[in-house]
């Protein structure tokens, strides 16, 4: 079910480093791709280079971002997004448009007469992410290791009871992961449903163990319709996947590193 990407070489039936595509999908409904990238890991060339990706309405509203690192961040995320898409759908990487859907969640436009392309964005201190399928809802979250946060009292004030007995359970060393870990599952679940901060985050739990979610309202959805993973893209941050699919076992998920050789051919065709 799940295969993680050196992010050098693309997998059997991607596409080629430099091609840009304007055939069939790679993507399809059973099949999920996600890419993570590492400021730490860019060069100003880089950076520039992902920067080019961007359509003029991301160009002006990284412009305003007031800290460098911030507006770093935004073009990295954006670009691996346009990447992603050029990777796996064709086309160049400036031909793809966005609306906003509710709750302020931007959703893809898809070709006409293709599949309802789902792709979803999340970047924190230092990592950006992307993750794409097709028809399904999907969601990723990203999250700095080291934030300063009252872990015990926001999870005494967001989580469901046995999540909040996890975290405060939890030896100091180990408290803020444990933490993490549930927030990035709930964040990637909430961004999945568009419902933003409209879904309480105590209406839900999972276990950490079997990455499994529960609804404390059993009408409120189906949780064998839910399948999640956890990455850790490097030693400091965590990352939290989460994919609607009403047949979990036919679904593949690739993960892994973006591909700069890529990004690089595409910046230039």
């Amino acid at each position: 079910m799940r295969k993680t990407l050196g992010g050098r070489q693309p997998s059997e039936g991607f596409l080629s480093h430099g091609a840009v595509r304007d055939g069939n999908a790679l993507v399809s409904k059973d099949g999920v791709a996600a890419w993570w990238l590492l400021l730490e890991h860019l060069t100003e060339g880089d950076l520039e280079m992902l920067e080019a990706l961007l359509v003029d309405e991301e160009l002006a509203r990284a412009e305003r971002f007031h800290f460098e690192r911030d507006r770093q961040i935004y073009i990295a995320a954006h670009g691996i997004c346009r990447g992603l898409l050029s990777y796996h759908l064709g086309q160049p990487a400036k031909n793809w448009r966005f609306s906003i859907e509710d709750h302020g969640k931007p959703e893809l436009i898809s070709p006409a007469g293709g599949p309802r392309i789902r792709v979803n964005i999340s970047h924190t201190r230092g990592l950006a992410a992307v993750a794409l399928t097709s028809e399904h809802d999907i969601g990723v979250d990203v999250e700095w290791r080291h934030r300063d946060a009252m872990v015990d009292e926001l999870a005494q004030r967001m989580f469901a009871e046995s999540e909040r007995r996890d975290v405060q359970r939890a030896c100091k060393e180990k408290k803020l992961d444990i933490f993490l870990a549930y927030w990035t599952l709930k964040e990637a679940y909430v961004k999945a449903i568009g419902k933003g901060l409209s879904q309480p985050l105590d209406a839900f739990e999972f276990d950490l163990n079997g990455l499994n979610i529960t609804f404390l309202d059993r009408s409120a959805d189906d949780p064998d319709h839910w399948h999640f993973e956890r990455y850790q893209p490097g030693p400091d941050h965590l990352m939290a996947l989460a994919i609607r699919h009403p047949a979990k076992a036919n679904l593949r998920v690739e993960a892994g590193p973006a591909p700069m050789e890529f990004l690089r051919n595409l910046a230039q065709a």
